[in-house]
């Protein structure tokens, strides 16, 4: 505000003058506010009662301190400060820099208006009113840049706040946080909850990049512990997804309703455990089922395959293999030696050893827990 402040004060408006002026001020201010209703539409129904009596208020005394300046009694930070004050409320209200400038470009114009015509029959010397005009037009502008500021700060510290909240929501799905707190969660965030989501991990330097192709609903954090991303895909197209994603490390989970994500994150991290070539989880769900808990199944392959620890490790070896082949064909003998790439006898042979090893294998739980042992093993 200092260079048009520096500039009115030469123009040193007499007292009587600025008197005149204002008496006048509750009606310009009245003038001003009626024709931004009537020339700036977003500003249409929004000046009306309480808040139309606070922006005539505000106009008046930016006036009124207009003139205390004109007059050299006054500086300008309390003007600047409340313009600033303004833009960021306009954000808040919901309204556009484009719309304040508006309201700004005809305030100036009408205060031009009525200052002019209560300034010139008041004495205002003829060479005196370009200059007047150039200065009003000048400290109208430096407030409208100070609004422009304000408007500006208040959008970036929104935009801040709003990514800090939505990060915040998928720290609370990932979590799996009760249904309450991330309904709350969204709601701060401002988020459309969906009907599902995909998580997809993948290395932190690629999560954003990848997020900006995907729907714009979508979740985002690349700040994991693990230096790694993930993105929470709004009800996707998985075939879609998966394309979208050809050029990343990425990994895939299931699709879940949108309170069970972590169920798919903790997938899609189980996977990335299994095996870094893993991209979509669903192609992999019995080794998956399988290392859900790694311990437990090395305890039950320890306590399962138990007998053929007692073998050299060759032979125990040839024995599970052919173990396996006979619980993956049913017991059917000719199945399994084409499997082995060995004769039937030697696989009669085989199995009248393991009988011995495992007398109750015919038992439903001996050969569940037996399947399960000699599956795809798991590190």
């Amino acid at each position: 505000m200092s260079h048009a402040i520096q500039r009115v004060t030469e123009l040193a408006l007499d007292e009587t003058t600025v008197a005149v002026l204002r008496a006048d001020l509750k009606t310009t201010a009245d003038e001003i506010v009626q024709a931004i209703i009537d020339e700036v539409p977003p500003y249409a129904n929004a000046l009306s009662g309480r808040m139309g009596g606070t922006i005539r208020r505000a106009v008046r005394t930016a006036l009124g301190h207009y003139l205390n300046v004109a007059s050299g009694n006054a500086t300008g930070g309390d003007a600047g400060d409340a313009a600033y004050e303004l833009g960021r409320g306009e954000v808040r209200d919901g309204r556009s820099m484009d719309a304040l400038l508006g309201a700004y470009r005809v305030g100036a114009r009408v205060a031009w208006r009525c200052l002019a015509a209560g300034a010139v029959p008041a004495g205002l010397p003829a060479a005196e009113v370009a200059k007047f005009a150039e200065l009003t037009f000048a400290y109208i502008d430096e407030l409208s840049a100070a609004s422009a500021a304000g408007h500006a700060d208040e959008l970036a510290a929104q935009g801040r706040a709003h990514e800090r909240h939505l990060e915040q929501l998928v720290r609370d799905l990932l979590a799996g946080a009760s249904t309450d707190v991330l309904l709350a969660s969204a709601q701060r965030a401002g988020w459309q909850s969906p009907v599902s989501l995909t998580a997809v991990l993948l290395p932190a330097a690629q999560a954003r990049p990848a997020y900006r192709t995907l729907d714009p609903n979508t979740l985002v954090l690349d700040d994991l512990p693990d230096a790694s991303g993930v993105l929470l895909v709004p009800d996707a197209d998985r075939s879609h997804l998966l394309r979208q994603l050809t050029d990343r490390t990425a990994v895939v989970g299931p699709a879940r309703p949108w309170t069970r994500a972590s169920a798919s994150y903790a997938r899609a991290v189980r996977a990335r455990f299994l095996s870094p070539d893993i991209r979509d989880t669903e192609d992999y769900l019995p080794e998956l089922v399988l290392s859900a808990d790694v311990d437990a199944f090395a305890d039950l392959r320890a306590r399962a395959l138990a007998p053929l620890r007692t073998l050299p490790v060759a032979t125990a070896r040839r024995l599970e293999d052919t173990l396996r082949a006979w619980l993956l064909h049913h017991g059917r003998r000719n199945e399994v030696a084409a499997a082995l790439f060995v004769h039937p006898q030697t696989v009669r042979y085989r199995m009248s050893q393991l009988r011995e090893l495992f007398p109750d294998l015919g038992s439903p739980q001996r050969v569940f827990e037996l399947t399960l042992a000699v599956g795809p093993r798991v590190s």
